[in-house]
């Protein structure tokens, strides 16, 4: 389960071993990205995943985010992903950057230019080898255009909420809307669609009058995305908090699965807060996650939005078969409100 939790003392125990390894690691890849061309480096994330492999050879990786600008590309995000060299099997990052690639690529969608406000574009994939812990590892590189705006999250958190006005709302409403729809026309499920995952270009958020500007989006972290028409064994995967309640019971991802993590982003636009939540010193946050989104009922909006309120309630409709079955449907309704 991507971004579970796991017992206070276990999650202590972890930071403090990659604290240490940090120390070693940071200094080794930002010599490699100086060779690259790199320069004011700062590294913004690091995590280690520990996955059990056959013949229960647990397989360690690290995987990070860092900002930095570059002599050809200007200012750019990076993200890298080091693995053992001798784990030959596709990369999460490579994985991601071939999704990239194809939605890139793809015409089912539209003009170019309409492609280009779909995903980030690739600016640079980049494999290379280092030693570390005294051993051979291969590091993964992939470079896209930092966006000085950053993404949707901290606009819906307590502090900058008030400053979205109903006509913002509804702009951003439609765009990510509209991006998940084609998204699916590209032929891919997203899986991991929340508001941390959509960036914002060209959005002046600080601006004192920013009403005629409409929000230019992006969708990132394609780490879990998979093919429409070749979705992968049932793995519940995910945001907890945006997770379908068919996720929780075993189910695959569908369409119907990134609308269900839509309307929890439109009930979050709306209101300022999701439809559920759960308390997170629980022993247990993920039984506690799984029963809010398979048994609790859906809130009512407040007064001034229950025109969405029939939205709402069929994107998130606890079985798909009564939820909306394509985002074309969403957005029909969404121009009719």
């Amino acid at each position: 389960m991507k971004n579970s939790a796991s017992n206070p003392p276990t999650i202590q125990a972890i930071t403090q071993t990659l604290r240490r390894q940090a120390e070693e690691l940071l200094p080794e890849v930002s010599n490699v990205l100086t060779k690259l061309g790199c320069y004011e480096i700062a590294h913004q994330r690091i995590s280690q995943q520990n996955n059990d492999q056959k013949h229960h050879v647990r397989a360690i990786s690290y995987q990070g985010l860092t900002h930095a600008r570059h002599l050809k590309f200007g200012r750019i995000m990076i993200k890298w992903e080091l693995s053992h060299d001798s784990n030959h099997a596709l990369s999460t990052l490579q994985r991601e950057v071939a999704v990239l690639i194809a939605v890139s690529h793809s015409r089912s969608t539209g003009t170019q230019n309409t492609l280009q406000t779909i995903v980030p574009p690739v600016l640079a994939f980049e494999t290379v080898y280092m030693k570390f812990l005294a051993q051979r590892w291969q590091l993964n590189l992939l470079a896209m255009p930092y966006y000085e705006n950053g993404n949707l999250a901290p606009q819906l958190s307590n502090k900058n909420y008030p400053l979205l006005n109903n006509e913002r709302k509804q702009q951003i409403i439609k765009q990510v809307a509209h991006l998940i729809a084609n998204i699916h026309k590209a032929g891919w499920l997203h899986n991991d669609i929340k508001p941390s995952n959509i960036l914002l270009d060209d959005f002046l958020p600080n601006s004192a009058d920013n009403s005629g500007i409409v929000p230019n989006l992006r969708l990132t972290d394609f780490a879990l995305a998979e093919n429409i028409y070749r979705p992968s064994v049932a793995n519940p995967a995910g945001t907890p908090a945006y997770l379908a309640p068919e996720r929780w019971q075993g189910q695959g991802a569908t369409i119907q699965s990134d609308i269900y993590a839509f309307g929890i982003i439109l009930y979050e636009i709306l209101t300022g807060k999701r439809p559920f939540k759960i308390d997170n010193q629980r022993s247990e946050p993920l039984k506690e996650w799984a029963i809010q989104h398979c048994q609790q009922s859906i809130s009512t909006l407040p007064l001034e939005y229950q025109r969405y309120q029939r939205i709402i309630n069929k994107a998130l409709a606890k079985r798909v078969e009564k939820r909306y079955e394509s985002m074309e449907e969403v957005l029909e309704d969404l121009e009719r409100v």
